[in-house]
């Protein structure tokens, strides 16, 4: 596992992280964001997808469950707040997201932690002191991941 901490002063800087984070994922690659309502993580997410050449603008899913979306490869954005058991993904046959060919990008992941593979990168995003400012608590798990929060430092 690889750790990495970072502030984050705006919400263009929040938006320049994501894009940046964005362009390193590559197909597979399974991103988990936690944090408490308003932390930022659909603005995390749509940035991600920004990074991923997504053109469509980006919702959060939370009473659908999944939202797709074509970018240079697929985006599949998760939003499990509202989950009420986890049925609810098997019925959505999430194993086919998460072992596919796309990006997971999944809101709330520490509700559905036992389901989520073990090679991930896990981002807490925290507030801050201030409306815009965020503090970004990453963990790489896997020697890829590894490589992703390296390109992050």
């Amino acid at each position: 596992m690889n750790k990495l901490e970072i502030k984050l002063n705006s919400l263009q800087e929040t938006e320049e992280f994501g894009i940046r984070l964005g362009k390193l994922l590559k197909s597979g690659d399974i991103l988990c964001l936690n944090g408490d309502l308003g932390a930022g993580k659909t603005t995390m997410t749509k940035s991600i997808g920004i990074g991923l050449d997504v053109e469509e603008y980006i919702t959060s899913p939370t009473f659908a469950l999944i939202n797709q979306y074509r970018g240079r490869i697929p985006v599949y954005h998760f939003d499990v707040y509202r989950l009420e058991n986890v049925d609810e993904l098997y019925d959505l046959g999430f194993d086919e997201y998460f072992f596919g060919n796309g990006v997971c990008i999944i809101e709330w992941a520490e509700k559905i932690n036992k389901m989520i593979p073990k090679e991930k990168i896990v981002i807490n995003i925290q507030k801050g002191n201030n409306e815009n400012e965020r503090i970004l608590h990453i963990d790489g798990y896997g020697k890829s991941y590894e490589d992703i929060i390296k390109e992050l430092k």
